[in-house]
């Protein structure tokens, strides 16, 4: 930017003592016009004001030309007659030219008016030389007026000298203010650039860029911190993944290798260590199912919204259901409306609950279904005669590979089930909870925004 606008500055001060030594020139030449103008006016009519009469001296009629024609700034006027040095202004010139009797002679010569230059010590001269001749008088006389015009454009350049400098000062004094704001406008680019580097160096996604505002770096500071909390979470989720993995498929494996190496040849005992092996392969890979679903919730895309008609699927998932035990199933109420969500996705929670309640009950038990529109938001239960939940354990079950007590099924899970059924709730912007049920046994409660929700006609 400094050099843009030194550039700029350079050709305009160029263009500047262009300008002004053009009307100089101009200037020069037309003072030389005028002075030639006013010796022919002043000649035509010359009176000697002694007596009065028209003048008859060459010599007097220059000297008193000279009297009433006074010069300007680094000008000069004097006259010759017959070759020689006769008289000059009053006010002293730079250089003293009437006193160059080679030049005198020189200008002597001419018999018509003309215009030339010369050097002296103080620069260049441009004169003019106009013959005089008085009727009567057999003299020539000759009015030379000489401008100094280095002298002229001395002040041009002093001008414009001063006017460099003044630029270049301007320059200095925006260049630095220009590196100061600069320097805190990308500050906050810098931090980004120093926080990604130590980011990259110690993995650590923890750091967050502080930049207050409303302009662009801000937004490009708040964009960074949110790309980070993205990329920690993300980092979170693949850690609770392998650890999660680790934790829970460690014991499986260290069952099948152990029966695998003590494995022998009778047919009864290979049978009994193969069903044993595929059972734990089964529940392996129920482990892993569950474990990318609880991933897979934290991400974009996890849910595939439609419009779901809330009482199609209160009693779809009670006709699925009757298939995972002998229970007495109802279904309490049912919503006559549609809500913007996942079908698959509530189906599978409402599995799960409908699963864990058969785990926690027996053949004659109660386990009964609904939804319900309440205070402006979509209620589904899955109530169950049981045991219930302790109030202590009410927040503890819904964790990763937490296993609740009474169970009455012989079938073990993992203790992800209530944890997909909160991540599925939560992807939906909902909650779930668990509570006393109207007759006892536990009543858990899936709770969803309205959002567009709209009632059926």
């Amino acid at each position: 930017m400094l050099f843009v606008v030194g550039l700029a500055l350079g050709v305009a001060i160029f263009a500047t003592w262009m300008a002004l030594s053009t009307r100089l020139d101009n200037r020069i030449n037309l003072e030389l016009d005028n002075e030639y103008d006013k010796l022919k006016r002043y000649a035509a009519n010359a009176l000697d004001p002694r007596t009065g009469r028209t003048v008859t001296d060459v010599g007097d009629l220059l000297q008193n030309y000279l009297q009433v024609n006074t010069p300007d700034r680094w000008e000069t006027f004097f006259s010759i007659v017959d070759g020689g040095p006769h008289k000059i202004t009053f006010v002293p010139p730079p250089v003293r030219l009437d006193t160059d009797l080679q030049l005198l002679a020189e200008m002597a010569k001419e018999t018509r008016a003309v215009r030339k230059e010369m050097d002296t010590p103080r620069g260049e001269v441009q004169y003019a030389i106009f013959p005089v001749t008085v009727a009567g008088d057999p003299r020539t006389g000759h009015f030379v007026a000489a401008v100094f015009s280095d002298l002229h454009r001395d002040e041009i350049d002093d001008a414009v000298r001063t006017l460099v400098l003044s630029a270049a000062a301007a320059m200095a004094l925006a260049g630095g203010a220009g590196w100061l704001v600069a320097g805190r406008v990308l500050a906050p680019v810098r931090l980004v650039r120093q926080t990604a580097e130590q980011i990259s160096d110690s993995a650590d996604l923890t750091r967050r860029l502080d930049v207050p505002g409303n302009d662009d770096v801000a937004a490009l500071a708040a964009t960074f911190n949110h790309m980070l909390d993205r990329l920690e979470h993300a980092f979170v989720v693949q850690r609770h993944f392998m650890d999660d993995a680790g934790h829970e498929l460690r014991t499986p494996i260290t069952v099948i290798r152990g029966h695998l190496e003590l494995m022998g040849d009778d047919p009864d005992d290979r049978a009994e260590t193969l069903a044993l092996v595929t059972d734990e392969l089964d529940r392996m890979n129920r482990i892993v199912d569950d474990l990318l679903t609880l991933a897979k919730a934290e991400q974009p895309g996890f849910l595939n919204l439609d419009n779901v008609e809330l009482a199609d699927l209160t009693v779809s998932v009670v006709a699925k259901a009757r298939g995972l035990g002998e229970r007495k199933w109802r279904v309490d109420e049912v919503a006559e409306a549609r809500l913007p969500a996942d079908r698959q996705r509530l189906t599978q929670a409402m599995m799960q609950l409908l699963a864990n309640a058969v785990r926690h009950t027996t053949d004659d038990d109660l386990i009964a279904v609904g939804s319900a529109v309440r205070d402006g938001r979509v209620d589904l239960w899955v109530r169950d005669s049981g045991p219930g939940v302790p109030p202590a354990d009410r927040e503890r079950i819904f964790g990763r590979f937490v296993r609740g007590e009474g169970r009455t099924s012989a079938q073990e899970g993992a203790g992800l089930g209530l944890a997909i059924v909160k991540s599925i709730a939560q992807a939906h912007g909902g909650t779930v909870q668990v509570m006393d049920g109207p007759g006892g046994g536990a009543c858990f409660v899936i709770s969803l925004p309205l959002w567009e929700l709209w009632r059926l006609n």
